[in-house]
């Protein structure tokens, strides 16, 4: 329901723009066709002069995002990386990097595997070492132990990095929106 209000919304709202919008207008504009899921804002001919603009004027110096009062949203988050896989968490490219307490982007995910049976012990006499499988992970083992190691592997990246916010007036909910500005 409440997705067909901001489609039936927006539909008329951007039935109505004009060459000359001002600046809240535009960045209403933006807000609606940013919010704008299937298709996304790239389907729909009536967005393509407001995103263009707005991709433009953010390689200027000074850019202020342009926003929507009327909209409740201000400017977009940014969120580079998509959720770690189920029984996964993320972790920063480098531990030494949390020791240092300078953090770093959690760019990858890890994993704890255990993988001897309760009461069995596998050692290993060439110490601690890190392997590469196949498919990219990479599994660090501890000294002298080989049944327990942590796995890393990239984090994967988001389709649409940017996202609105935007709170339905009446229930309060918020609701996440998100989307891309590559043409």
């Amino acid at each position: 329901m409440k997705y067909a209000l901001l489609l039936m919304l927006s539909v008329s709202f951007l039935g109505s723009f004009t060459v000359s919008a001002q600046a809240s207008e535009w960045g209403c504009e933006v807000l609606l066709c940013a919010a704008s899921a299937n298709p996304s804002w790239r389907g729909v001919d009536t967005c393509h002069a407001p995103m263009e603009r707005l991709i433009s004027a953010m390689k200027k110096p000074g850019f202020s995002w342009p926003t929507c009062p009327e909209g409740g949203a201000g400017k977009p988050g940014y969120e580079k990386y998509a959720e770690c896989p189920v029984g996964w968490t993320a972790a920063a490219a480098e531990d030494r990097a949390r020791s240092s307490g300078f953090l770093r982007e959690p760019s990858r995910c890890m994993r704890r595997v255990v993988r001897c049976k309760s009461g069995y012990s596998f050692s290993d006499t060439r110490g601690s070492r890190t392997e590469t499988t196949v498919d990219g992970v990479t599994r660090v083992f501890a000294a002298n132990d080989r049944c327990v190691y942590r796995e890393y592997k990239r984090r994967p990246l988001r389709r649409d990095p940017h996202f609105f916010d935007i709170r339905d007036e009446i229930t309060g909910e918020v609701n996440r929106f998100w989307f891309s500005l590559q043409q």
